[in-house]
């Protein structure tokens, strides 16, 4: 777990898996299949756990400069701050971190604390003429995960941001993004199963990187009622795992106790950051952010409802400039976000653990239905 024994709340900080430098091969998945995989990005969870607490803060932290960064809200009941400031159309062009996190519209409060650690290192648009005169612009958005833990009034606060973007800072480049109840992830749910933090990556034959990171979290269902299937693996290019009847018979069983448990499904909203190491502009990038919702569709049915906030960031850190020859060469980009959506929701399934807590039982997907074959 990632909470001290005195319940403070402890970030993850895995720094022990950075991978090198390699390149993969055009097309293959990158080396960790992670947001971290773009060249510059790093990511910190901060993590709430017991006494009532099931929450946590993720902070996608941006290369020294900031990243270009749009944004793409369709879910009906959104938590956000500062993305107005993402608009094309208005004056900030780079950002230099976006918060995800817990604890519904308190939470965002956890932005304020990355607000201050990126304001003490002077990171931020340039306000006046003095190089510490900076606004750090800091987009953020939360998933509902008010007392699941226990305590409805347990979430993230501007010290759960600080320890989220302090844990990003000190990992190394390349360090795979931790996945599962983890972050902002600690308290999601998907449907009646536990949700958590996937990321995945590609490597295009341009060269270009494209990767995503998200909270699933989402009203709707990740999983066939049929089958028990992942919807999701249906577009992840692999063999589609069918479980035997008597095993998806069985996970029927224990979901409905659960649901029993849980009383009424509570409010929901799923997550995404998906970046690429491309040269894009601001309308390209929320562009990008509007295609890879799309991903989002085909991972979790239904979507994008009324008591969802889905939201996807996009980021472009700039390194790769698309085929100046090619006016379409955007859409391999825009695909990739799209596919790279899905499978990190698939990830995000089949790494969350089974959680019990005075909040309910939320059952984990690997945990009713095995690991992938």
């Amino acid at each position: 777990m990632t909470s001290d024994a005195d319940g403070a709340p402890h970030p993850t900080d895995a720094t022990t898996d950075a991978t090198t430098d390699a390149v993969p091969a055009p097309g293959a998945r990158t080396p960790a299949g992670s947001l971290t995989d773009v060249a510059g990005l790093r990511v910190g969870h901060a993590t709430l756990v017991g006494d009532g607490r099931l929450t946590g803060t993720t902070v996608v932290l941006a290369p020294e400069g900031g990243a270009v960064a749009a944004v793409d809200v369709r879910g009906g009941g959104p938590g956000t701050r500062e993305t107005d400031a993402l608009d094309p159309r208005n004056l900030v062009q780079r950002v230099e971190a976006v918060v995800l996190t817990g604890g519904s519209a308190y939470g965002l409060d956890a932005a304020s604390g990355v607000v201050a650690w990126l304001e003490e290192r002077g990171r931020g648009v340039r306000v006046g003429p003095d190089p510490a005169h900076v606004v750090p612009v800091v987009p953020a958005a939360c998933v509902f995960d008010l007392g699941r833990g226990g305590d409805f009034a347990a979430r993230p606060d501007a010290a759960t941001g600080r320890a989220a973007v302090g844990a990003a800072a000190r990992t190394a480049p390349f360090t795979p993004v931790e996945e599962g109840g983890v972050g902002a992830g600690t308290g999601a749910a998907v449907g009646p199963f536990k949700g958590g933090v996937g990321s995945a990556g590609v490597r295009l034959g341009s060269g270009i990187t494209v990767a995503a990171l998200v909270v699933a979290n989402a009203a709707g269902s990740a999983v066939d009622p049929g089958t028990g299937a992942l919807y999701g693996e249906h577009f992840t290019g692999r063999p589609v795992p069918r479980p035997e009847p008597a095993v998806h018979e069985e996970a029927n069983r224990r979901l409905a106790e659960a649901a029993a448990e849980n009383g009424p499904p509570p409010l929901n909203t799923t997550l995404a950051v998906v970046a690429t190491d491309a040269v894009l502009t601001k309308a390209q990038a929320q562009k990008l952010a509007g295609t890879s919702h799309d991903g989002m569709a085909r991972a979790v049915r239904p979507v994008h409802l009324l008591n969802d906030g889905d939201t996807v960031f996009a980021l472009a850190t700039g390194e790769h400039a698309p085929a100046a020859d090619n006016p379409l060469a955007l859409n391999e980009i825009l695909a990739a976000g799209a596919d790279m959506v899905t499978e990190a929701i698939v990830r995000a399934m089949r790494a969350a653990d089974t959680v019990r807590t005075p909040g309910g039982t939320f059952p984990g997907y690997r945990d009713l239905y095995g690991e992938r074959p």
